[in-house]
Parts: C-alpha cells; sequence; structure tokens
C-alpha cells in the first residue's frame, strides 16, 4: 500500500507502506497461539509481556494459548524520542510475580539490536525459571550482539522503522491495527 492511504488513525501523517496487514497480523497471532500451546505441555506458565510495545501483541497472543498460563509485565526503556535504540537499557518495572521454576515466554514486539533482550534474559536466568523462552513479534534479524535465541518469531521484518499494533515513534502510532513503516 502506499503513503496515501485514507485513515484517519493518522492525523494527516503519512507512512511509507502498510508491511503487515491485520488479516496477516490475526493468522500468524493465531498460529503462534498453537505453537506456544504444544511447546508447554505442562507446568506453570508466565507469559512476561515487555511493555509498551508488546501490549497488543501479547493480548492477543495469550487468547490463542489454550492452556492455563499467567501474564506479568516488565518495563523496559532504550529509545527515547528516537529513531534508534540508544544502547542503554533502563528496567522501569520489575514482574512481582514469583519466577522460580515456571516456564517464562518472555514476549517482545521487535528484536533489533538485541540489548534490551540481553539485560532482560540475563535479569530473569538469575530468578532460576524452568525454562526461559523469548516469543517476538518481528525480528529484523540483524541483532549481532543477541546472546539468546528467539524461538518463536512472528515475522521476518524489514529493515525500516515500523510503527503500529503497539509499536510507536515517540507514543504515537501505537493504536493502528496493522504494522507500517514509516516515512
Amino acid at each position: 500500500m502506499t503513503a496515501t492511504i485514507a485513515d484517519p488513525r493518522l492525523s494527516g501523517r503519512s507512512v511509507k507502506r502498510i508491511a503487515f496487514d491485520e488479516k496477516t497480523i490475526a493468522e500468524r497471532v493465531a498460529e503462534l497461539g498453537a505453537e506456544i500451546t504444544a511447546a508447554y505441555p505442562g507446568g506453570e506458565l508466565l507469559v512476561l509481556g515487555l511493555l509498551k510495545g508488546s501490549f497488543i501483541f501479547l493480548s492477543d497472543l495469550v487468547r490463542q494459548i489454550t492452556r492455563p498460563l499467567q501474564v506479568d509485565f516488565l518495563v523496559a526503556a532504550s529509545y527515547g524520542d528516537g529513531m534508534v535504540s540508544s544502547g542503554t537499557v533502563r528496567l522501569l518495572y520489575d514482574p512481582e510475580t514469583e519466577l522460580e521454576g515456571k516456564h517464562i515466554l518472555l514476549v517482545e514486539d521487535i528484536v533489533d539490536s538485541g540489548r534490551t533482550l540481553n539485560r532482560l534474559m540475563s535479569l530473569l536466568e538469575d530468578r532460576r525459571p524452568r525454562s526461559l523462552e523469548i516469543c517476538a513479534l518481528l525480528h529484523k534479524r540483524i541483532a549481532e550482539e543477541l546472546q539468546y535465541g528467539t524461538r518463536f518469531v512472528g515475522f521476518d521484518a524489514p529493515h525500516e522503522f515500523l510503527v503500529g499494533y503497539g509499536l510507536d515513534h515517540a507514543e504515537d502510532f501505537r493504536h493502528l491495527p496493522y504494522i507500517a513503516s514509516l516515512q
């Protein structure tokens, strides 16, 4: 799609193109839910969302996982108002749920540099979970520093700055039901 899409949610701002439309996202999230359900047949599962970017994806995903689970959140910051990660990860909210002995599935919106995930996975490993895996809606496949594998991936992402479906630029665009490339 072109930047001339008629979407009042854009408030006159333009996007280069829609990378993933609503239907494509919904279908893939359902597939991920089935994959995750099959991967965790027993034990306590805690789905840990990385806020703010993962909240829409996490909400849709947990409704597609057909087994008991708990949900909690982490808040980390590395972008600020920029379009490139600062490289400094600040943990702003730590989960209150007990992590020891549980299967932990960390849900991320996009794997970019890998710095945030490295910091968070190290912190979570110290809490002795039964298992610890990453589920990312998008993976740019450029994370040379990423020390952990991403077990569940929604889509390989283009090397563009993406917004929508929870992803933002300076807190704008999160509410778009599709994922678009920012102009």
